[in-house]
């Protein structure tokens, strides 16, 4: 019974997660795109390759992953729960208000509060 569920968790994440990622992506490659991050891909694809390119991109990219997992918890494809250090179970699909992603992407979100690597804020001077 428990490796039917943990095939099944396997499946949505990958596809939900790593593939919804990667499509993402994927788009800011394209000569028509005109996101914040494709620009600025671009801009960066004109001054540098190699690492300096991957330097730019890779932020992206690990945040476009992490954003795709709490998306699939914010529409409930992923039901997730954790145990916080007081021992209180919380489910997260439950408890988030479909903010997840929002939360962590946003200006002055998760990533600004809590991470010690480099990210780009596209619109951080839209914040307010």
């Amino acid at each position: 019974m428990t490796s039917k569920v943990i095939e099944e968790f396997a499946k949505l994440l990958v596809r939900n997660v790593r593939d919804v990622a990667i499509e993402s992506c994927d788009r800011q490659l394209l000569p028509e795109s005109q996101s914040p991050t494709a620009v600025r891909w671009r801009k960066e694809a004109e001054k540098t390759s190699g690492p300096g390119l991957a330097n730019a991109m890779i932020p992206d990219c690990v945040d476009e992953a992490v954003f795709a997992l709490l998306l699939a918890v914010d529409q409930g494809i992923l039901r997730i729960s954790i145990t916080g250090s007081n021992g209180q179970l919380v489910d997260l699909g439950a408890n988030g208000d479909g903010e997840l992603g929002g939360w962590y992407m946003g200006s002055g979100g998760w990533r600004a509060q809590y991470s010690t690597q480099r990210f780009i804020d596209d619109f951080e001077d839209m914040a307010g």
